[in-house]
C-alpha cells in the first residue's frame, strides 16, 4: 500500500458560468483508504466558485458564491461486493457469507448524500462491510432500499443525477478517469503552474490514466529549437520561448482528448494573461505551490487568488493547492484533479460543449462570455480606445 503523507493538495475550482444549485464536498486531512485501488492519501480540499462575469452590475452572473466542508473518505478493505448502474439507481450486493446473520434487525445501513455505512452484526460486534463518504456521486437517501438475497446483501439507491453513468459505487482514481470520459467529452486538459516538472509529472498521470495523448510544450520547443529552454532563455530571453509556446498552444488547440504539460516560470505562456487565448480551448488546471501552514490559510489563499485575479493563472477552471511535492505521488494530485474536474463540469454540463464551440469560432479570446460568429477582438480593443 502506497502512503501519502508530504504531499497536500488543497483544491479550488471555479465556473466561468452562474450556478444555481452547488454540490459541496471536502476532503480533510485524514488519512484515507479504498479498496479499489489499495491506495492511502492524505489530501486537503477546497472548492470555491465564482460565477462568470458580466458587464452588468446588477446581473446575477457577478454573484460570487463558495463553498467548502470537511469529510472523509473512507472504504474498508473488503473487495467482495458486486455493483451495477441502471441508469436511474445504482445497485450493491455485499456477501454475507460466513456472518450467520439471523435477521434483518443484525444489519445496519446508512446512506446520506455520497457517505454509505454498511455493518452487520456478528458474534456481538459490529463489523463494518464498507464505510465511505466518497461515493462516486450523490443519491437521494429517502429512496434508499435494502434486503437480503439468499448469502448476499442488496442495496438499492437512487442517483441524483439520473444521466450521469457511475464506474463503481466508490469515487477512485480507477472510477475517475473511467467516469471522467463521458463529462470531457474528448476535451483537452492544459496544466500549468510555475513548477515544469509538476506540470509534466501530473499530465503524464492523466494521461495514462485517461488514455489521452500526452503532449510536452518543453519537449515540442526544445525539439523544435534544438537547444535546451534555459539555454534559449539565456540567448533570446524568456519572452521569446514564451511566445513560442503560446505558437505551439494555437497549434495544440484544436486537439482532442490531449493532456498538455505548459512550461512553468517566466518563460511560460500561462504566466502571462494576454496569452490565454488558445488555453482556454481545454480545461485547465493551475498545479499551485503553497507555503500555507493549514488548511484555512490554504483555502483562503485559492479564494484570493481567484477572486482578485493578480496572478495569470487564475484564469484555470481548477485550482489545487500542494503543500510539498513528491513526484512519487503525482497520481494523487491527478485524482484529486479529476474529482474537481468532475463536480466543475456536474455544476455546468454545457462546459465542454462551450469549448468545442470556442474552438470552431477559432479561439478569439472571449471567453467565457462567446461572442457572434464574425466578432473581431481587434475592432472591439480599438472601439474601446
Amino acid at each position: 500500500m502506497a502512503t501519502v503523507t508530504t504531499t497536500t493538495a488543497i483544491l479550488s475550482f471555479h465556473s466561468q458560468n452562474p450556478i444555481k444549485t452547488l454540490p459541496s464536498f471536502c476532503l480533510s486531512n485524514i488519512p484515507f483508504s479504498i479498496s479499489k485501488p489499495n491506495f492511502t492519501s492524505f489530501t486537503n480540499l477546497s472548492l470555491s466558485i465564482p460565477a462568470s462575469k458580466s458587464n452588468n452590475a446588477n446581473s446575477p452572473l457577478n454573484r460570487y458564491s463558495r463553498f467548502s466542508c470537511n469529510c472523509i473518505s473512507t472504504a474498508t478493505p473488503n473487495t467482495n461486493y458486486e455493483f451495477s448502474d441502471s441508469s436511474s439507481e445504482v445497485e450493491l450486493r455485499l456477501s454475507l457469507v460466513g456472518l450467520d446473520i439471523q435477521s434483518s434487525r443484525d444489519i445496519f445501513v446508512d446512506a446520506d448524500g455520497t457517505s454509505l455505512v454498511v455493518q452487520v452484526q456478528h458474534s456481538g460486534s459490529l463489523i463494518t462491510l464498507i464505510e465511505t463518504n466518497k461515493m462516486f456521486e450523490k443519491i437521494k437517501p429517502a429512496e434508499t432500499i435494502w434486503f437480503i438475497d439468499d448469502d448476499q446483501l442488496v442495496i438499492n439507491m437512487k442517483k441524483q443525477d439520473p444521466d450521469l453513468k457511475w464506474p463503481d459505487i466508490v469515487e477512485s482514481w480507477e472510477s475517475l478517469t473511467a467516469g471522467s470520459m463521458q463529462l470531457l467529452k474528448g476535451a483537452s486538459i492544459f496544466l500549468v503552474g510555475d513548477s515544469t516538472e509538476i506540470n509534466q509529472k501530473v499530465a503524464r498521470e492523466l494521461a495514462v490514466g485517461l488514455g489521452y495523448t500526452p503532449l510536452d510544450t518543453q519537449e515540442l520547443l526544445e525539439t523544435f529549437a534544438k537547444q535546451t529552454i534555459d539555454s534559449w532563455v539565456l540567448a533570446e530571453g524568456s519572452d521569446s520561448v514564451a511566445e513560442a509556446e503560446c505558437a505551439i498552444l494555437e497549434s495544440l488547440s484544436s486537439h482532442v482528448r490531449a493532456v498538455v504539460s505548459t512550461l512553468g516560470g517566466k518563460q511560460g505562456a500561462a504566466g502571462k494573461a494576454y496569452k490565454w487565448q488558445h488555453l482556454y480551448a481545454g480545461f485547465t488546471v493551475w498545479l499551485s505551490q503553497t507555503e500555507a501552514l493549514d488548511e484555512d490559510s490554504a483555502k483562503e489563499e485559492a479564494r484570493k487568488n481567484v477572486k482578485d485575479r493578480s496572478v495569470a493563472y487564475s484564469n484555470a477552471d481548477v485550482v489545487v493547492k500542494l503543500q510539498g511535492w513528491d513526484s512519487d505521488h503525482a497520481k494523487s494530485v491527478a485524482q484529486a484533479s479529476l474529482s474537481a474536474l468532475k463536480q466543475l463540469i456536474l455544476s455546468d454540463k454545457k462546459l465542454p460543449g462551450k469549448k468545442s464551440l470556442y474552438i470552431r469560432l477559432g479561439c478569439r479570446g472571449d471567453w467565457p462570455n462567446i461572442k457572434p460568429p464574425g466578432w473581431d477582438p481587434s475592432n472591439e480593443a480599438e472601439s474601446i480606445s
